[in-house]
């Protein structure tokens, strides 16, 4: 007791803290490795930001003379010299919203699967497996399963369909990884309390578990959309073509069945195939491709982050 009222009596003296809760030699070193963890990583994280932002000033800077609406919505003409990329802009759009229309669904109906449904058992493994395995396959191969499978055997031929469905295929394993990882977030406590009240497990999924874990959802989507609108092989090999005459500024101007222009490999083409094109042009396509990629990730994003706001937990 004695020593307590001296303590006190110490700590109000110094007109500081109470001895007792006075930082010691120890908490102060675990303070300083707090701020010396934390400043490394934030030297990690801006090795990565910075990069990416001089990749795109150095892109901007070198498209900069033929930014404009016009580059935009106008047709490439002159043998692609002159013009603009609104046809493979409005290309990559049919590619990206029709692959993912097909691989959201499958991809996450599948983890649900997967996660709320699938036992331990031999197939569910052998799903997994294949799950997994698809993800290693190169875009190379994708591209000529696609060309046997919807080209060729089903009949499509080389169309927007087709080039479609094979970068689905390409994208399906990040959408069934994502959307398990998210369901995987949501507490167990929340499905038995529903399963007390005697709702059904389809229930509890729908009303509870996929309102809730839709944030997590939408990281696999927008990997997807980033990666579709980039692939240049597997649109070549099923739906992508050299050129196409459309209207300028025409939204339908592409059926389903139709072939299209795609901006990766319109920018692949213009870099390698095209001889006297302006230094500039292969720069603005590039900066075009990327922030289409970027509209839709920022959208998918903002969707994302007012959906998690809704969290009920």
């Amino acid at each position: 007791m004695t020593s307590l009222a001296e303590n006190k009596k110490a700590g109000a003296k110094a007109g500081d803290v109470p001895a007792l809760f006075a930082r010691t030699d120890l908490g102060r070193r675990r303070e300083r490795a707090e701020r010396t963890a934390q400043a490394a990583l934030s030297g990690m994280a801006l090795l990565v930001i910075i990069p990416l932002a001089l990749i795109i000033i150095y892109l901007i800077v070198e498209a900069w003379p033929l930014l404009s609406l016009d580059f935009l919505l106008e047709s490439p003409r002159r043998g692609m010299r002159e013009g603009g990329v609104w046809p493979a802009l409005l290309g990559t759009v049919y590619l990206v919203l029709m692959s993912l229309a097909v691989a959201a669904p499958i991809g996450i109906l599948a983890a649900v699967y997967l996660h709320e449904y699938a036992d331990d058992s031999a197939f569910t493994r052998a799903v997994q497996l294949a799950v997994v395995n698809l993800a290693g396959v190169p875009s190379i191969v994708h591209a000529l399963f696609g060309l046997g499978a919807f080209v060729v055997f089903a009949g499509i031929g080389r169309s927007i369909l087709a080039a479609s469905l094979t970068l689905a295929i390409m994208t399906l394993p990040v959408i069934i990884a994502s959307t398990r990882e998210a369901l995987a977030s949501v507490p167990r406590s929340f499905r038995e309390a529903c399963w007390n009240v005697g709702a059904t497990r389809w229930q509890t999924i729908r009303h509870v578990v996929l309102p809730n874990s839709i944030s997590g959802i939408l990281t696999g989507v927008i990997l997807q959309v980033s990666r579709a609108a980039g692939e240049t092989a597997p649109v070549m090999f099923t739906g992508a073509v050299f050129y196409k005459a459309v209207r300028d500024g025409d939204l339908f101007a592409y059926g389903l069945l139709d072939q299209c222009m795609a901006l990766s490999m319109h920018l692949f083409t213009v870099s390698t195939q095209v001889p006297d094109v302006p230094e500039a042009l292969p720069y603005a396509t590039a900066v075009v491709l990327l922030f289409t990629v970027l509209a839709v990730n920022a959208f998918a994003i903002a969707l994302r982050v007012y959906l998690r706001s809704r969290k009920r937990w």
